[in-house]
């Protein structure tokens, strides 16, 4: 395990020498103070070939399709449906007139989409570059409200109606007795209020 860690992390080391070498200068080090979201930041090749094979068992990571692309976008928060949106890319997509993008293609598709959006090419390709592996989103403000919801909707002293009756003061349900009307087979009327009171004379 420590042996394939070891290749993984060189491997990893000699793409990132590749992109420094490709951009003239380390990504965030153009003012000389390096970038926060370097450190969780991996190569475009390397988010590329993830979300390229992201949803497609088949695929080998060298080409992308505009679902793919969107998905990444998304999740990146390069989509946000105000500045960029779905038909957006899938215009500029369209106009290079291939179902699926080869990387080279991808960042030409990207240049377009920048240049005529008016957005920094090196701000879409940081979000893309550090929004993580495909499918994992943090979007801890949506939990906490669905769980705050979840919490309203399960409270039983807010219960009405007949739902009401399934519960007993402490929120414990009554089982089948809150939702049948057993018979009562005791010889009193329904609703008498004095069982067991009589004493006799």
């Amino acid at each position: 395990m420590s042996e394939e860690h070891a290749q993984a992390v060189e491997e990893v080391t000699r793409e990132v020498k590749d992109v420094k070498l490709e951009n003239g200068t380390a990504a965030g080090a153009a003012n000389g103070t390096p970038s926060k979201n370097e450190d969780n930041a991996i190569p475009f090749k390397d988010a590329f070939k993830m979300f390229s094979k992201f949803g497609d068992p088949k695929s080998d990571g060298k080409q992308i399709t505009l679902s793919q692309s969107d998905k990444w976008m998304k999740q990146a928060k390069v989509i946000d449906g105000k500045k960029i949106t779905t038909t957006d890319t899938a215009i500029h997509f369209k106009k290079l007139k291939l179902v699926k993008l080869g990387i080279d293609d991808y960042q030409k598709f990207l240049e377009d989409l920048a240049k005529s959006k008016k957005v920094e090419l090196e701000d879409i390709k940081k979000k893309l570059t550090t929004c993580g592996q495909p499918g994992v989103s943090t979007h801890m403000t949506k939990s906490a409200a669905a769980a705050a919801a979840v919490d309203r909707l399960t409270d039983t002293s807010k219960y009405t109606g007949s739902h009401k009756q399934r519960f007993d003061e402490t929120g414990k349900g009554k089982g089948i007795a809150g939702r049948k009307d057993l018979v009562d087979g005791s010889g009193y009327v329904s609703g008498y209020q004095h069982k067991d009171t009589y004493k006799s004379h």
